[in-house]
């Protein structure tokens, strides 16, 4: 009886602990893994603690960029994320956005950074196609997001500046980024 209580917690602790996981990599509307829109900056280093976090502030070289980035790689040197916040040189400044690297990073429905043009209009609606110098940019309002597919992808000139229509794009046009805009 008490081996069968022992499997029984074992089994419900696996259980956790791959949701756990699971929800660690998940993309939603104001969230990517545990980034939500209310996390600040001074969060990152703890939840981040696992892999490397590379802080590129708007000093130095990067001065003129006018904001700071946390780029997130895993410990294997593969970047993960890259985090923007609303404010600069704030520690309590929250998200304004996160660029999705790592193709482990997935929406509910399996949307992911390795995903094509077909998956995204098989699950979500576009709301909007905009023509910048050499991608397509696509929004998202289901999950707050902007995907770039570019335009080699679709046979268009690079810095040709043309009308995109959703139909002109291939179906198995591959995403160039992947962008969840915070609130």
């Amino acid at each position: 009886m008490r081996k069968v209580i022992i499997i029984i917690v074992l089994s419900i602790l696996i259980i956790q602990c791959k949701k756990a996981k699971e929800t660690n990599f998940l993309v939603a509307k104001n969230s990517v893994g545990e980034l939500t829109s209310t996390t600040q900056v001074q969060d990152l280093d703890a939840m981040f603690a696992l892999d490397s976090l590379v802080k590129h502030l708007g000093e130095g070289d990067f001065a003129d960029a006018g904001y700071d980035e946390y780029l997130v790689y895993s410990k294997k040197g593969k970047h993960l994320l890259t985090i923007v916040p609303k404010e600069q040189h704030d520690s309590t400044a929250t998200i304004e956005y996160v660029r999705i690297q790592g193709t482990q990073y997935k929406s509910a429905t399996g949307l992911g950074l390795a995903s094509t043009f077909k998956d995204v209009v098989d699950t979500y609606s576009v709301s909007k196609v905009e023509d910048a110098i050499s991608v397509a940019q696509i929004t998202i309002d289901e999950l707050n997001a902007t995907i770039t597919i570019d335009k080699k992808e679709l046979g268009i000139d690079d810095f040709g500046r043309q009308k995109i229509a959703v139909e002109q794009i291939p179906d198995m046009a591959r995403l160039k980024t992947f962008t969840i805009w915070f609130d």
